[in-house]
């Protein structure tokens, strides 16, 4: 079982001296997630509250996720990124992959795509993008990131998207994983056909249905044997004994805040509490995991 620290809501100036410290520490991730401004217009709930309500206000800072993670890739050396999640629908392709590859030379290929649909209509409409059209939009990003990123001169022609032979270089040395955000059925198909899936906040009997959903999603693509990343972030499990329960249900990495479990707020401006609350998370639980 592997585990991530998430950088979410943490002020930009941590950001260094915590990746620093889950690397030293010995954490495997760091997530960074993904918002590009808040609205104060918003035309849709937030999917993952009861209530559809934001958890952070106007102020909460956000860093773009990419140059968050190359900041902190300079600053260690064997830690990895990932993204969770960023908003593909919203963004043109051609550009992310631009991103993408430069992040995987700069960081060794030290990044990890996670990537979702988006849930805010203004800020599809604000960036000059269809909300309505998001699904078939993120297929189509999708294989535009993988043919971009696999080297060589490629060209395509989608509905959406489309352009004639380009090259963009450097490519990765390694393959870029891409794993999958949502919770809906078609984002759960999308995700089979990836690398892995990656989950916003749930209860254990809703990740677990979930997984089951996955493995049937998989077994269709004829994709049931082979490697797939699913991490968690769950809501009513945060014991060693019960990460290693999930660990046998498939799950391969969870996703959490540890200074939370010591009483230390995500927006917390005391740095060094959140280190300590790493080590004593790293102590007491990831290492009864191993």
């Amino acid at each position: 079982m592997k585990f991530a620290v998430s950088i979410a809501m943490c002020d930009p100036d941590q950001y260094i001296p915590i990746a620093k410290a889950a690397e030293q520490i010995g954490f495997d991730t760091v997530v960074l997630p993904d918002s590009i401004f808040y609205s104060e217009k918003v035309s849709a709930p937030y999917p993952y509250t009861s209530d559809g309500s934001r958890m952070w206000g106007a102020e909460t800072p956000w860093i773009d996720p990419f140059v968050g993670a190359a900041a902190m890739a300079a600053a260690t050396s064997k830690i990895r990124f990932a993204t969770s999640v960023l908003k593909l629908a919203v963004r043109n392709p051609v550009l992310v992959a631009k991103q993408v590859g430069s992040l995987a030379a700069i960081s060794g290929d030290r990044f990890t795509l996670g990537a979702g649909l988006g849930w805010l209509p203004e800020e599809f409409e604000w960036c000059g993008a269809n909300y309505a059209t998001r699904g078939k939009r993120m297929d189509e990003a999708l294989e535009i990131l993988e043919l971009i990123l696999g080297g060589g001169m490629v060209e395509y022609q989608g509905e959406h998207y489309s352009f004639e032979k380009l090259i963009m270089s450097p490519a990765p040395k390694k393959r870029v994983p891409i794993i999958i955000g949502g919770h809906t059925n078609p984002g759960l198909r999308r995700a089979a056909r990836y690398d892995g899936w990656t989950s916003a906040m749930l209860r254990k009997d809703q990740l677990l249905e979930i997984l089951g959903k996955l493995r049937v999603f998989r077994s269709e693509l004829g994709r049931e044997n082979e490697p797939f990343e699913i991490q968690a972030v769950l809501t009513d499990v945060f014991d060693a004994d019960g990460f290693k329960r999930l660990g046998d249900e498939g799950v391969t990495e969870i996703i959490t805040v540890p200074w939370m479990m010591y009483g230390v707020a995500m927006t917390s401006p005391d740095v060094n509490a959140k280190i300590d609350g790493m080590k004593r998370y790293y102590e007491q639980i990831v290492e009864k995991t191993r």
